[in-house]
């Protein structure tokens, strides 16, 4: 029996849309593009015949090169392909079809479901979404058309941004175009013939022309490994709410506390309907028959919602059978916002993200976002910046350069053989332009790349290998890979190696020596990309920083396993005052920013974050409201308010919105205040000089001393609405210490005796980890509840009376499992959970492991204290 593999189901997926891709122009939007980035699937696109693959937020003119070559037909087909609902991407695509005015066949492939767009409380489309949605692009199309057309008549296409409002009372309104929206209609000979054959003659059949066809693709997910996945950073799944603001709710991208209530109705997040419809499809696309258990009170939601969605059409297919653990994210806090031994983790953390695109939602009417929360926020892309350009050095890019520079000028020869002679000079001027100019290298701050999880690269899956691994174990796997690639191409690198240790110096000559020739900088892309984020993520700028939260976890989880709370409290302080103080004397000194080696004060609170869930384990009853007493939470205030006042600068963290301003100003003024010295030029006043006595009546002095007087006032109040924040975050901390005490399933202490299971006394398994353990040795879990099958259902309401009843199965004696985390895993689960495999001597059992997200520390932060907060 085949493997379970996501990332082949995923490219098969592709395969079987090849008649749509054929011949068309495909456009991806951002979450398609991250996802098809990767699973490798762009070289599928281009074996089953798209003639380019383009951005569908990003088209212009310029995707219309397809129609230069005269020899060739022009277009007649537009695939688009999204991860978001069709409100969302309609005027994206309107945009698009009003480019390429020669589109005859418009088919569009969405990852959400109908009865998901039906289901979800932002979509105004119906049970009938797909084909609601086709009439209404038809016919947002045809006015547009006729828009033009009158555009036309009366004046230059230059003005026709000013009056691209789509106000059919039957369509979308308020489809407004945003800058560089304005297609170029005459950019193609597409676009003329179009106008000239279509709508000069007449408009009223302009919609009949354009067939347009809506279908569900739910394949559209980044698989980091064939079997670890996650959802696409800027779909619909990933950005949608998984709880509304209230007291037991940390963050929309977060699920709530597990107090043991359900979801009723209205009350259930976008996101969970989401997930669900997309569990279901996926085990579909897969062909198996899941088992489902939960974890959890969003994903018992969760997996409600998927028992409901089965039927006895489900049952009577052959399916491989597989169990399917959903756990939510708030059941273990700690284990993302700690800094583990992951080289993944690492490298994710270390590397600079593609900026997010700019996405223009559609709001019906005057309707504004409902007043439970925000319907949707910000993932952090998992599109990284490989800086490859970095790692080269001077003399590397010089050549380079000249090597691009001689490939355009031979491209550009031979554009057009039979009118060489004719630009022969402009290919002169052009080649002594591009050698005179400034060379492209000082352009290119990143090389952009991204990870790709198939096997590519002379079929090793490089991002596979070094999912799981430790971050010494991963570095010493890239530089074998590095090195096997140099003796393929018979290349001498002079540069000392030790066997077991990984430097920088042999990473960058190795990575150096692969890049030299375009060749084999093309045969061994894979390798390179990956070496030079291994280099990023091992920099001492990097490293120091990751290692030093690595250390100062440890002394918190040391001091957390004390008798009393005091030694924890004073290592938090300590954090504090510390951070405070390397800001304050990097300012001093003129320094732009502290020292990259030591923590910064954003950090320090993500620590403060930790030794809160700390304490909550080990000191639930220590303070009247949160795990420490009076004296040691009222030192933590103060040490966070002064450090607030000597690092006004912080603008991510939420509680501070509002505030930040005035607390940048009032540092400035008294830095003014400080610098402010007598000049040594200036004679000394004798103490009985008439001048002096004469500025007893002067009304400047009253003046200043009244100033004085409302300075002093104003930083009272100043410092009194900063402890009323700080106050406010305390209280969100002690939400994060009750973890333990309100979530129902960690109350019972069921995986608490698994706290170290490696012998590390400073290492402690995450939830992960300490389930599967439970799981594979088949012991019983309490708190895991088990949806009933459509058999089970059946065994339970009807044969069930009969004495016919169905046993619960067990998880355990499933062969494939896959773990689904709501609200997003890392790295170090990943290891976590195929070192649970290993020790418990279940080697045959596949494991597949997905989340709504990869979450680095940084991202926790965020969700926690910043912009995707609650917190107030």
């Amino acid at each position: 029996m085949a493997l379970v593999d996501v990332t082949k189901t995923c490219v098969d997926s592709i395969r079987q849309i090849a008649e749509h891709v054929d011949g068309s122009i495909v456009y991806l939007d951002a979450g398609s593009t991250e996802s098809f980035q990767l699973m490798g699937a762009f070289p599928v696109l281009l074996d089953l015949g798209a003639r380019a693959v383009c951005s569908l937020e990003n088209m212009c003119s310029s995707d219309q090169v397809v129609d230069w070559n005269s020899s060739s037909d022009p277009a007649r087909k537009v695939v688009v392909i999204t991860s978001r609902l069709l409100s969302d991407a309609h005027r994206y695509i309107l945009r698009c079809l009003s480019t390429h005015q020669g589109v005859r066949c418009c088919t569009i492939f969405t990852s959400i479901s109908e009865l998901a767009h039906s289901a979800y409380p932002d979509s105004p489309l119906g049970p009938d979404a797909f084909r609601e949605y086709e009439s209404l692009l038809v016919q947002d199309y045809e006015e547009f058309a006729k828009k033009c057309v009158t555009k036309t008549k009366q004046q230059e296409y230059s003005n026709l941004k000013e009056d691209m409002n789509l106000n059919s009372e039957e369509g979308w309104s308020q489809l407004t175009f945003i800058e560089g929206d304005n297609p170029h209609l005459d950019a193609s000979p597409t676009g003329r013939d179009f106008y000239k054959d279509n709508i000069v003659e007449g408009t009223e059949d302009v919609g009949q022309k354009l067939l347009v066809s809506v279908h569900h693709f739910p394949m559209i997910l980044c698989p980091l490994s064939p079997r670890v996945f996650v959802l696409p950073s800027e779909g619909s799944m990933a950005e949608a709410c998984l709880s509304v603001e209230h007291a037991d709710a940390f963050s929309p991208g977060l699920p709530p506390l597990s107090t043991g209530s359900s979801f009723d109705g209205d009350d259930t997040p976008p996101g969970a309907t989401l997930t669900a419809n997309f569990l279901y499809h996926l085990a579909a696309k897969m062909d198996l028959k899941m088992e489902i258990y939960s974890l959890g009170d969003l994903s018992n939601t969760i997996g409600k919602m998927l028992t409901d969605m089965s039927s006895l059409y489900d049952v009577g297919r052959r399916r491989r059978s597989a169990g399917l653990l959903l756990i939510d994210r708030t059941l273990d806090l700690l284990t993302p916002c700690c800094h583990g031994d992951s080289l993944v983790d690492r490298m994710f953390s270390s590397l600079p993200r593609r900026e997010k695109t700019k996405y223009y939602t559609h709001i019906r009417g005057s309707e504004s976002k409902p007043n439970n929360g925000p319907s949707s926020l910000q993932r952090a892309s998992l599109d990284v910046h490989i800086p490859l350009v970095k790692i080269l050095n001077d003399e590397d890019y010089q050549t380079y350069n000249f090597q691009l520079s001689e490939s355009v000028e031979a491209f550009l020869c031979g554009w057009d053989s039979s009118n060489s002679d004719s630009q022969i000079v402009d290919l002169i001027n052009l080649r002594n332009k591009i050698h005179n100019s400034e060379p492209l290298y000082s352009k290119l701050e990143h090389l952009n790349g991204s990870f790709v999880s198939t096997d590519n690269f002379r079929g090793t899956p490089y991002l596979e290998a070094i999912l799981d691994r430790r971050t010494k174990d991963g570095s010493i796997l890239v530089k074998k890979w590095l090195q096997e690639a140099i003796r393929r191409e018979n290349l001498t690198v002079n540069v000392k190696s030790r066997p077991g240790f990984v430097t920088k110096q042999e990473l960058q000559a190795m990575i150096k020596a692969l890049a030299k020739s375009q060749s084999s900088l093309l045969r061994n892309k894979g390798i390179i990309q990956l070496a030079a984020a291994t280099l990023v993520a091992l920099d001492e700028s990097n490293s120091s920083r990751w290692d030093a939260f690595m250390s100062a976890e440890k002394i918190l989880s040391v001091s957390a396993g004390g008798d009393t709370s005091q030694n924890l409290a004073s290592q938090i302080e300590d954090l504090i005052n510390k951070s405070a103080f390397v800001k304050s004397l990097g300012q001093k000194k003129g320094k732009t920013e502290a020292s990259k080696a030591l923590l910064s004060f954003q950090d320090a609170l993500l620590l403060m974050v930790t030794g809160y869930i700390l304490a909550g384990e080990n000191f639930p009853t220590s303070g009247p409201d949160g795990p420490f007493s009076w004296q040691e939470e009222q030192l933590l205030k103060d040490s966070v308010v002064d450090a607030i006042l000597e690092n006004p600068g912080v603008t991510k963290l939420k509680f501070l919105d509002g505030l930040v301003e005035e607390l940048e100003s009032n540092v400035n003024r008294i830095n003014s205040e400080e610098n402010k010295e007598v000049s040594p030029n200036q004679p000394d006043k004798d103490d009985f000089d008439d001048d002096q006595w004469g500025e007893w009546g002067d009304e400047d002095a009253n003046d200043d001393e009244d100033s004085g007087k409302k300075d002093s006032y104003g930083n009272m109040q100043l410092k009194l609405e900063l402890r009323d924040r700080v106050e406010n975050l305390f209280k969100f901390l002690h939400q994060l210490s009750s973890l333990k005490r309100k979530n129902k399933p960690l109350r019972d202490g069921t995986f608490a005796s698994e706290s170290n299971f490696g012998g590390d006394p400073y290492a402690s398994k995450g939830l992960l980890y300490k389930l599967l353990m439970k799981v594979m040795n088949k012991t019983d879990v309490p708190a895991l509840e088990y949806h009933s099958s459509t058999v089970g259902r059946l065994f339970k309401s009807g044969f069930g009376r009969f004495g016919l009843g169905q046993a619960k199965p067990n998880l355990g004696d499933q062969n494939v499992i896959m773990v689904f985390i709501v609200g997003g895993i890392n790295g170090l689960e990943v290891r976590e959970a195929q070192e649970a495999l290993s020790d418990s001597g279940r080697p045959d059992v596949e494991l597949i492991l997905g989340g709504t997200t990869l979450v680095t520390p940084d991202d926790m932060l965020d969700l926690l204290m910043g912009n995707s907060s609650y917190i107030r």
